[in-house]
């Protein structure tokens, strides 16, 4: 039976300690504010959840990544990995490996790819750094996707973050036009708009985006700017259209 210890019981990480003691494992959780539940072993502290760990899975914050690594190694065995799967930098997961060889630790760099609730431990995961294989050997038989890239610390990180440029602007993008939409009596038509190209989007789909960018820069600023003073009149900030506008303006210059 796997030994795995989690710190940070919320929403992703207790999801995924629920989902290892269904499969079996022996899950030694901490939380400093969520008490270990639904069969996982409560410990005291950071260090004492990793001792006799086989694994240590932290799924707290980027915020407290460092500090429950600092807190922690103490209670890591030999030939243990930490993983830390929690959004933070590339830069981030650096300081973490360095810390982590410091005190003898192995450490792997876990990017959670897609939303956990309603998935748990069967959200894609990419895993880099020394003992990434190890993390997928672990937590594969348990249900776990794990892709491992053969790259250090931090790559796993960087090719998550660059995809959440993509998805939250995208989103951030759909929010904003709703909400102006809306404070123009017209949400529904532009939301069956939104609706219909992203259905028709295809394998050209970023190749004439990226390209009609860099082509109609000039334009297309100008056109941004009257969107911004719109959302502006229509008291909507216009967070989205004015970055937009920027980024069209320096890709004109």
């Amino acid at each position: 039976m796997a030994v795995v210890a989690v710190l940070g019981l919320g929403e992703a990480g207790g999801a995924i300690a629920r989902d290892l003691v269904a499969a079996g494992a022996v899950v030694r959780g901490y939380d400093p504010a969520v008490a270990a539940s639904g069969g996982m072993v409560q410990a005291g502290s950071e260090a004492e959840a990793a001792d006799g760990a086989g694994l240590v899975l932290s799924v707290n914050s980027a915020h407290d990544a460092v500090a429950a690594l600092k807190a922690g190694i103490g209670g890591v065995g030999d030939g243990v990995v930490w993983a830390d799967l929690n959004t933070g930098s590339p830069g981030l997961k650096r300081e973490l490996d360095a810390i982590a060889g410091q005190g003898g630790v192995r450490f792997a760099d876990v990017a959670i790819m897609a939303p956990v609730p309603g998935r748990g431990l069967r959200t894609p995961m990419l895993a880099c750094g020394e003992g990434a294989r190890d993390v997928a050997a672990i937590l594969t038989p348990s249900g776990a996707e794990i892709d491992v890239l053969d790259a250090e610390a931090g790559v796993a990180a960087g090719r998550k973050l660059l995809r959440s440029v993509f998805f939250k602007g995208l989103a951030g993008s759909v929010v904003e036009a709703l909400e102006a939409a809306r404070a123009a009596g017209c949400e529904d038509w532009l939301r069956e708009n939104i609706v219909a190209e992203l259905a028709a989007a295809g394998e050209h789909t970023v190749d004439r985006l990226v390209g009609g960018t860099y082509k109609h820069a000039v334009r297309r600023a100008a056109e941004m700017e009257a969107a911004a003073t719109m959302l502006d009149e229509l008291d909507v900030p216009p967070a989205m259209a004015a970055a937009s506008r920027d980024l069209l303006r320096r890709l004109s210059g």
